[in-house]
């Protein structure tokens, strides 16, 4: 299943294309209207996932050109224009469906799925995910999700923060932690840990976002939406 992605965040486009082949799809992106326009035109797709501000062409001149042509690719809208009328003007313009960012990775996701679905080109994927608050963790993948923003992972935070979202609300000691990441044959030094943890929070807790990881001094951590001293 061939998706064409037109996105000119860079910082968005590249991380969820990345996490769309993991799931299975061949995907093209792209990061302006003009060379998105040639290839949904000339490319055999299965579907386009088009943002609505883009240099060169809008998504919605995309859409419309693609529809005139008599193709009737499904076409996903993925941008930040909100607004009834936005979302009126997009579905007439030729859209098959429309996500406002910031959006969650599983509903996008399910979108994917229910519109290439329609079409008869499902994709039949069995990735496990968990999800604490607004955090969503692939596994599998190594990718971790907040609303409007793909989070790569080492392989170890990847290990960290499974083990902290399959124990949310648990207090878990630096032995715990130690015991479950490292075998008895690995010896990494004391410092590991927290760098570790201070690693993983830069990079799911930005600024705005609740925090997820409280230390508990002296003792460990907690992971959640809140923490119990």
């Amino acid at each position: 299943m061939r998706i064409l992605l037109v996105d000119d965040e860079v910082e968005l486009t590249d991380p969820l294309s990345r996490v769309l082949t993991r799931e299975g799809y061949t995907v093209d992106a792209v990061y302006d209207g003009t060379n998105g326009s040639q290839l949904a035109l000339s490319g055999n797709y299965d579907l386009l996932i088009l943002d609505w501000m883009l240099p060169g062409k809008t998504g919605l001149e995309i859409c419309q050109q693609l529809r005139r042509s008599g193709k009737v690719t499904p076409v996903l809208f993925l941008t930040a224009k909100d607004t009834l009328d936005d979302r009126v003007e997009g579905l007439d313009a030729g859209a098959d469906d429309y996500l406002v960012k910031p959006f969650e990775l599983r509903e996008l996701l399910a979108r994917v799925r229910a519109l290439l679905r329609r079409s008869g080109t499902e994709a039949q994927t069995t990735t496990a995910k968990l999800t604490v608050a607004d955090l969503e963790l692939d596994s599998e993948n190594q990718v971790a999700f907040r609303p409007g923003r793909i989070i790569e992972l080492s392989e170890k935070e990847s290990q960290l923060l499974q083990y902290f979202m399959e124990n949310t609300g648990q207090l878990l000691t630096h032995a715990q932690i130690m015991q479950h990441l490292w075998s008895d044959d690995e010896q990494p030094s004391s410092n590991v840990i927290a760098a570790l943890i201070r690693l993983l929070r830069r990079k799911i807790e930005v600024a705005g976002e609740t925090q997820l990881i409280h230390t508990v001094y002296g003792k460990g951590y907690r992971f959640g939406a809140s923490s119990v001293d």
